[in-house]
Protein backbone atom coordinates (compact mmCIF):
# COMPACT_ATOMS: atom_id res chain seq x y z
CA UNK A 1 0.00 0.00 0.00
CA UNK A 2 2.81 2.40 0.89
CA UNK A 3 4.21 1.96 -2.60
CA UNK A 4 1.11 3.55 -4.13
CA UNK A 5 2.07 7.04 -3.05
CA UNK A 6 5.51 8.46 -3.61
CA UNK A 7 6.94 11.93 -3.24
CA UNK A 8 9.48 13.53 -5.53
CA UNK A 9 11.33 14.72 -2.44
CA UNK A 10 11.29 13.94 1.31
CA UNK A 11 8.27 15.37 3.21
CA UNK A 12 10.53 17.75 5.11
CA UNK A 13 13.99 18.34 6.46
CA UNK A 14 15.59 18.05 9.86
CA UNK A 15 17.66 21.03 10.96
CA UNK A 16 20.09 21.42 13.83
CA UNK A 17 19.14 24.33 16.08
CA UNK A 18 21.76 26.34 18.08
CA UNK A 19 20.14 25.19 21.33
CA UNK A 20 21.53 21.72 20.69
CA UNK A 21 18.38 20.02 19.44
CA UNK A 22 16.96 19.03 16.05
CA UNK A 23 13.69 20.31 14.59
CA UNK A 24 11.57 19.21 11.65
CA UNK A 25 10.62 21.65 8.88
CA UNK A 26 7.98 20.33 6.46
CA UNK A 27 8.35 21.07 2.77
CA UNK A 28 5.57 23.04 1.07
CA UNK A 29 2.52 21.12 -0.09
CA UNK A 30 1.48 19.28 -2.15
CA UNK A 31 3.66 16.18 -2.40
CA UNK A 32 3.55 14.18 -5.63
CA UNK A 33 0.78 11.64 -5.19
CA UNK A 34 0.29 8.54 -7.32
CA UNK A 35 -3.24 7.21 -7.05
CA UNK A 36 -3.14 3.41 -6.83
CA UNK A 37 -6.25 1.22 -6.58
CA UNK A 38 -6.47 1.23 -2.78
CA UNK A 39 -6.20 5.01 -2.53
CA UNK A 40 -8.71 5.55 -5.34
CA UNK A 41 -11.13 3.17 -3.61
CA UNK A 42 -10.74 4.96 -0.25
CA UNK A 43 -11.30 8.34 -1.90
CA UNK A 44 -14.36 7.06 -3.77
CA UNK A 45 -15.92 5.66 -0.58
CA UNK A 46 -15.30 8.90 1.30
CA UNK A 47 -16.75 10.97 -1.55
CA UNK A 48 -19.89 8.82 -1.68
CA UNK A 49 -20.35 9.02 2.09
CA UNK A 50 -19.95 12.79 2.08
CA UNK A 51 -22.44 13.02 -0.77
CA UNK A 52 -25.00 10.99 1.18
CA UNK A 53 -24.51 13.21 4.23
CA UNK A 54 -24.84 16.36 2.12
CA UNK A 55 -28.04 15.01 0.61
CA UNK A 56 -29.52 14.03 3.96
CA UNK A 57 -28.44 17.33 5.48
CA UNK A 58 -30.29 19.22 2.76
CA UNK A 59 -33.47 17.21 3.35
CA UNK A 60 -33.55 17.40 7.14
CA UNK A 61 -36.70 19.18 8.34
CA UNK A 62 -34.77 21.03 11.05
CA UNK A 63 -31.08 21.22 10.05
CA UNK A 64 -30.51 24.46 11.96
CA UNK A 65 -31.57 22.71 15.17
CA UNK A 66 -29.59 19.51 14.59
CA UNK A 67 -26.36 21.38 13.86
CA UNK A 68 -26.20 22.66 17.44
CA UNK A 69 -25.87 19.32 19.27
CA UNK A 70 -23.53 18.01 16.57
CA UNK A 71 -21.24 21.00 17.11
CA UNK A 72 -21.33 20.43 20.86
CA UNK A 73 -20.59 16.74 20.45
CA UNK A 74 -17.55 17.65 18.37
CA UNK A 75 -16.47 20.18 21.00
CA UNK A 76 -16.61 17.55 23.74
CA UNK A 77 -14.72 14.89 21.76
CA UNK A 78 -12.09 17.28 20.42
CA UNK A 79 -11.45 18.64 23.92
CA UNK A 80 -11.33 15.10 25.32
CA UNK A 81 -8.32 14.35 23.11
CA UNK A 82 -6.55 17.16 24.99
CA UNK A 83 -7.51 15.77 28.40
CA UNK A 84 -10.73 17.64 29.19
CA UNK A 85 -13.25 15.34 30.89
CA UNK A 86 -16.59 17.12 30.39
CA UNK A 87 -19.32 15.01 28.77
CA UNK A 88 -21.85 16.05 26.18
CA UNK A 89 -24.67 15.60 28.67
CA UNK A 90 -22.93 17.90 31.15
CA UNK A 91 -22.36 20.59 28.53
CA UNK A 92 -25.95 20.48 27.26
CA UNK A 93 -27.35 20.40 30.79
CA UNK A 94 -25.22 23.37 31.83
CA UNK A 95 -26.40 25.33 28.79
CA UNK A 96 -29.98 24.56 29.85
CA UNK A 97 -29.30 26.04 33.27
CA UNK A 98 -28.72 22.88 35.28
CA UNK A 99 -26.05 22.54 37.95
CA UNK A 100 -23.55 19.87 36.91
CA UNK A 101 -20.80 18.15 38.85
CA UNK A 102 -17.93 19.20 36.59
CA UNK A 103 -15.22 21.80 36.98
CA UNK A 104 -16.07 25.17 35.42
CA UNK A 105 -12.66 25.12 33.72
CA UNK A 106 -13.49 21.95 31.79
CA UNK A 107 -16.88 23.27 30.76
CA UNK A 108 -15.31 26.57 29.69
CA UNK A 109 -12.79 24.79 27.46
CA UNK A 110 -15.53 22.87 25.69
CA UNK A 111 -17.77 25.94 25.44
CA UNK A 112 -14.89 27.89 23.88
CA UNK A 113 -14.61 25.25 21.16
CA UNK A 114 -18.29 25.80 20.34
CA UNK A 115 -17.74 29.57 20.24
CA UNK A 116 -14.71 29.19 17.95
CA UNK A 117 -16.45 26.87 15.51
CA UNK A 118 -19.60 28.97 15.32
CA UNK A 119 -17.43 32.07 14.80
CA UNK A 120 -15.58 30.32 11.98
CA UNK A 121 -18.81 29.34 10.22
CA UNK A 122 -20.06 32.94 10.38
CA UNK A 123 -16.74 34.36 9.19
CA UNK A 124 -16.65 32.14 6.09
CA UNK A 125 -19.34 34.41 4.64
CA UNK A 126 -16.82 37.25 4.42
CA UNK A 127 -13.36 35.75 4.99
CA UNK A 128 -11.79 32.67 3.37
CA UNK A 129 -9.79 30.14 5.33
CA UNK A 130 -6.57 31.97 6.04
CA UNK A 131 -3.97 32.67 8.70
CA UNK A 132 -6.09 35.58 9.87
CA UNK A 133 -9.05 33.29 10.48
CA UNK A 134 -6.79 30.72 12.15
CA UNK A 135 -5.67 33.37 14.64
CA UNK A 136 -9.28 34.39 15.29
CA UNK A 137 -10.22 30.78 15.99
CA UNK A 138 -7.30 30.35 18.38
CA UNK A 139 -8.13 33.55 20.25
CA UNK A 140 -11.68 32.39 20.93
CA UNK A 141 -10.62 28.86 21.72
CA UNK A 142 -8.00 29.79 24.31
CA UNK A 143 -9.63 32.84 25.88
CA UNK A 144 -9.76 32.51 29.67
CA UNK A 145 -8.73 28.85 29.88
CA UNK A 146 -5.57 26.92 30.77
CA UNK A 147 -3.93 27.98 27.53
CA UNK A 148 -4.55 31.68 28.22
CA UNK A 149 -0.84 32.01 29.00
CA UNK A 150 -0.13 31.00 25.40
CA UNK A 151 -0.96 34.36 23.78
CA UNK A 152 -4.45 33.59 22.42
CA UNK A 153 -4.64 34.54 18.76
CA UNK A 154 -0.86 34.88 18.34
CA UNK A 155 1.54 32.52 16.64
CA UNK A 156 4.30 31.30 18.90
CA UNK A 157 7.57 33.17 19.23
CA UNK A 158 9.39 30.34 20.99
CA UNK A 159 10.12 26.68 20.36
CA UNK A 160 7.59 24.06 21.39
CA UNK A 161 7.69 20.28 21.28
CA UNK A 162 5.58 17.14 21.65
CA UNK A 163 6.46 14.37 24.05
CA UNK A 164 5.61 12.56 27.23
CA UNK A 165 5.24 14.60 30.45
CA UNK A 166 8.69 15.68 31.60
CA UNK A 167 10.28 15.37 28.16
CA UNK A 168 12.68 18.01 26.85
CA UNK A 169 13.66 19.31 23.45
CA UNK A 170 16.48 16.79 23.41
CA UNK A 171 14.27 13.71 23.88
CA UNK A 172 10.91 14.90 22.53
CA UNK A 173 8.90 12.68 20.18
CA UNK A 174 8.51 15.56 17.74
CA UNK A 175 9.96 19.07 17.49
CA UNK A 176 8.21 21.37 14.97
CA UNK A 177 10.01 24.15 13.07
CA UNK A 178 11.61 27.02 15.01
CA UNK A 179 9.75 30.37 14.84
CA UNK A 180 11.61 31.75 11.82
CA UNK A 181 11.12 28.62 9.72
CA UNK A 182 7.58 28.33 11.07
CA UNK A 183 6.60 31.67 9.51
CA UNK A 184 7.76 30.56 6.07
CA UNK A 185 5.97 27.23 6.46
CA UNK A 186 2.75 28.97 7.46
CA UNK A 187 2.93 31.22 4.41
CA UNK A 188 3.26 28.20 2.12
CA UNK A 189 0.46 26.42 4.01
CA UNK A 190 -1.90 29.38 3.53
CA UNK A 191 -1.12 29.47 -0.20
CA UNK A 192 -1.95 25.76 -0.45
CA UNK A 193 -5.32 26.37 1.25
CA UNK A 194 -6.42 28.25 -1.88
CA UNK A 195 -5.15 25.63 -4.34
CA UNK A 196 -7.98 23.92 -6.24
CA UNK A 197 -5.97 21.32 -8.17
CA UNK A 198 -6.46 18.34 -5.84
CA UNK A 199 -9.60 16.43 -4.82
CA UNK A 200 -10.94 18.38 -1.81
CA UNK A 201 -10.83 15.42 0.58
CA UNK A 202 -7.20 14.72 -0.31
CA UNK A 203 -6.40 18.40 0.10
CA UNK A 204 -7.99 18.69 3.55
CA UNK A 205 -6.07 15.60 4.69
CA UNK A 206 -2.82 17.24 3.59
CA UNK A 207 -3.85 20.57 5.14
CA UNK A 208 -4.49 18.89 8.49
CA UNK A 209 -1.21 17.00 8.51
CA UNK A 210 0.79 20.12 7.61
CA UNK A 211 -0.88 22.28 10.25
CA UNK A 212 -0.09 19.72 12.94
CA UNK A 213 3.50 19.43 11.64
CA UNK A 214 3.98 23.22 11.81
CA UNK A 215 2.34 23.41 15.27
CA UNK A 216 2.16 27.23 15.17
CA UNK A 217 0.74 27.86 18.65
CA UNK A 218 2.14 27.21 22.10
CA UNK A 219 -1.10 25.39 22.97
CA UNK A 220 -4.35 24.51 21.21
CA UNK A 221 -2.86 23.26 17.93
CA UNK A 222 -4.82 20.00 17.86
CA UNK A 223 -8.16 21.67 18.47
CA UNK A 224 -7.57 24.39 15.88
CA UNK A 225 -6.44 21.74 13.40
CA UNK A 226 -9.66 19.80 13.91
CA UNK A 227 -11.75 22.96 13.64
CA UNK A 228 -10.18 23.64 10.26
CA UNK A 229 -11.37 20.30 8.87
CA UNK A 230 -15.01 21.18 9.53
CA UNK A 231 -14.59 24.70 8.15
CA UNK A 232 -12.82 23.46 5.02
CA UNK A 233 -15.69 21.07 4.18
CA UNK A 234 -18.21 23.90 4.49
CA UNK A 235 -16.11 26.44 2.58
CA UNK A 236 -15.68 24.02 -0.34
CA UNK A 237 -19.43 23.28 -0.37
CA UNK A 238 -18.89 19.60 0.30
CA UNK A 239 -21.51 19.96 3.02
CA UNK A 240 -24.33 22.50 3.35
CA UNK A 241 -23.73 22.77 7.10
CA UNK A 242 -21.17 21.49 9.62
CA UNK A 243 -22.50 17.98 10.24
CA UNK A 244 -19.26 16.02 9.82
CA UNK A 245 -16.59 15.94 12.51
CA UNK A 246 -13.56 13.68 12.79
CA UNK A 247 -12.71 14.10 16.48
CA UNK A 248 -14.74 11.01 17.40
CA UNK A 249 -12.68 9.00 14.92
CA UNK A 250 -9.37 10.51 16.02
CA UNK A 251 -10.23 10.00 19.69
CA UNK A 252 -11.29 6.36 19.19
CA UNK A 253 -8.17 5.60 17.11
CA UNK A 254 -5.82 7.96 18.92
CA UNK A 255 -2.75 5.75 18.70
CA UNK A 256 -3.18 5.24 14.95
CA UNK A 257 -3.78 8.98 14.50
CA UNK A 258 -0.45 9.98 16.01
CA UNK A 259 1.42 7.12 14.38
CA UNK A 260 0.09 8.06 10.94
CA UNK A 261 1.10 11.70 11.40
CA UNK A 262 4.61 10.73 12.53
CA UNK A 263 4.93 8.19 9.71
CA UNK A 264 4.63 11.05 7.23
CA UNK A 265 7.22 13.20 9.00
CA UNK A 266 9.65 10.32 9.57
CA UNK A 267 9.22 8.37 6.35
CA UNK A 268 6.99 10.19 3.90
CA UNK A 269 4.11 7.70 4.22
CA UNK A 270 1.50 9.94 2.66
CA UNK A 271 -0.48 6.93 1.48
CA UNK A 272 -0.92 5.58 5.00
CA UNK A 273 -2.09 8.97 6.25
CA UNK A 274 -4.50 9.53 3.35
CA UNK A 275 -6.00 6.04 3.68
CA UNK A 276 -6.49 6.55 7.43
CA UNK A 277 -8.00 10.03 7.01
CA UNK A 278 -10.35 9.06 4.17
CA UNK A 279 -11.56 6.02 6.12
CA UNK A 280 -12.41 8.39 8.97
CA UNK A 281 -14.36 10.68 6.65
CA UNK A 282 -16.39 7.75 5.31
CA UNK A 283 -17.12 6.26 8.74
CA UNK A 284 -18.03 9.58 10.36
CA UNK A 285 -20.23 10.67 7.46
CA UNK A 286 -22.18 7.40 7.74
CA UNK A 287 -22.36 7.84 11.51
CA UNK A 288 -23.71 11.40 11.15
CA UNK A 289 -26.38 10.29 8.67
CA UNK A 290 -27.48 7.56 11.07
CA UNK A 291 -27.67 9.87 14.09
CA UNK A 292 -29.56 12.59 12.23
CA UNK A 293 -32.04 10.10 10.79
CA UNK A 294 -32.68 8.45 14.16
CA UNK A 295 -33.20 11.80 15.88
CA UNK A 296 -35.74 12.79 13.25
CA UNK A 297 -37.47 9.42 13.45
CA UNK A 298 -37.73 9.80 17.23
CA UNK A 299 -39.20 13.29 16.93
CA UNK A 300 -41.70 12.08 14.31
CA UNK A 301 -42.82 9.27 16.61
CA UNK A 302 -43.29 11.73 19.46
CA UNK A 303 -45.33 14.09 17.27
CA UNK A 304 -47.77 11.25 16.70
CA UNK A 305 -47.86 10.54 20.43
CA UNK A 306 -48.83 14.16 21.23
CA UNK A 307 -51.02 14.81 18.20
CA UNK A 308 -53.58 17.45 19.00
CA UNK A 309 -51.28 19.16 21.50
CA UNK A 310 -50.85 22.92 21.59
CA UNK A 311 -48.60 24.77 19.15
CA UNK A 312 -46.28 25.57 22.07
CA UNK A 313 -45.92 21.88 22.91
CA UNK A 314 -45.08 21.00 19.30
CA UNK A 315 -42.58 23.87 19.07
CA UNK A 316 -40.88 22.67 22.25
CA UNK A 317 -40.81 19.15 20.85
CA UNK A 318 -38.84 20.39 17.84
CA UNK A 319 -36.39 22.17 20.15
CA UNK A 320 -35.42 18.83 21.70
CA UNK A 321 -33.30 18.28 18.56
CA UNK A 322 -31.29 21.33 19.57
CA UNK A 323 -30.87 20.38 23.22
CA UNK A 324 -32.56 17.48 25.02
CA UNK A 325 -32.32 19.42 28.33
CA UNK A 326 -34.81 22.18 29.20
CA UNK A 327 -36.10 24.10 32.18
CA UNK A 328 -39.45 25.87 32.22
CA UNK A 329 -37.72 29.24 32.36
CA UNK A 330 -35.48 28.43 29.37
CA UNK A 331 -38.42 27.10 27.36
CA UNK A 332 -40.49 30.18 28.21
CA UNK A 333 -37.66 32.47 27.14
CA UNK A 334 -36.85 30.61 23.92
CA UNK A 335 -40.46 30.19 22.77
CA UNK A 336 -41.51 33.68 23.80
CA UNK A 337 -44.44 32.46 25.89
CA UNK A 338 -45.56 32.89 29.48
CA UNK A 339 -44.04 30.72 32.19
CA UNK A 340 -47.34 28.91 32.79
CA UNK A 341 -47.71 28.20 29.03
CA UNK A 342 -44.23 26.67 28.89
CA UNK A 343 -44.98 24.73 32.07
CA UNK A 344 -48.09 23.18 30.53
CA UNK A 345 -46.10 22.22 27.41
CA UNK A 346 -43.42 20.51 29.48
CA UNK A 347 -46.03 18.71 31.57
CA UNK A 348 -47.69 17.47 28.37
CA UNK A 349 -44.38 16.07 27.10
CA UNK A 350 -43.65 14.60 30.51
CA UNK A 351 -47.03 12.84 30.50
CA UNK A 352 -46.24 11.41 27.04
CA UNK A 353 -42.90 10.13 28.44
CA UNK A 354 -40.94 12.33 26.05
CA UNK A 355 -39.38 14.31 28.90
CA UNK A 356 -38.33 13.16 32.34
CA UNK A 357 -37.51 15.39 35.29
CA UNK A 358 -33.90 14.80 36.30
CA UNK A 359 -33.47 17.34 39.10
CA UNK A 360 -34.97 17.01 42.54
CA UNK A 361 -35.13 20.72 43.37
CA UNK A 362 -38.55 22.34 43.14
CA UNK A 363 -37.23 25.59 41.70
CA UNK A 364 -36.09 25.67 38.05
CA UNK A 365 -36.48 21.94 37.56
CA UNK A 366 -34.52 20.34 34.69
CA UNK A 367 -36.11 17.95 32.21
CA UNK A 368 -34.39 15.68 29.70
CA UNK A 369 -35.41 13.85 26.52
CA UNK A 370 -33.22 10.86 27.30
CA UNK A 371 -33.81 9.11 23.97
CA UNK A 372 -32.27 12.06 22.09
CA UNK A 373 -29.34 12.31 24.48
CA UNK A 374 -28.64 8.58 24.11
CA UNK A 375 -28.39 8.94 20.32
CA UNK A 376 -25.99 11.87 20.66
CA UNK A 377 -23.82 10.24 23.32
CA UNK A 378 -23.45 6.74 21.93
CA UNK A 379 -19.91 5.85 20.76
CA UNK A 380 -19.05 6.41 17.11
CA UNK A 381 -19.63 3.53 14.73
CA UNK A 382 -16.25 2.97 13.11
CA UNK A 383 -16.89 -0.28 11.27
CA UNK A 384 -16.89 -0.12 7.44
Amino acid sequence: MAAETRTSSPPGRTIRVPGGYSAYVPHPLPPRIEYGPALVRALSEADRAIGRLAGEGGRLPNPHLLIRPFIRREAVLSSRIEGTQATLGELLAAEAGATVDRSPADLREVANYVVALEHGIRRLATLPLSLRLVRELHERLMRGVRGDFADPGEFRRSQNWIGAPGSTLQNAVYVPPPPREMKDALGAWEAFLHDRALPPLVQVALVHYQFEAIHPFVDGNGRVGRLLISLFLVERDLLPSPLLYLSAYFEATRRDYYQRLLAVSHGGDWNGWLAYFLAGVARQAEDAVSRAARINETLARWRVAVSGASATTLSLLDLLAENPFWTINKASERLGVAFTTAQRAIERLEKARVLKRISKVRRDRVYCARAILDILEEPARLEP
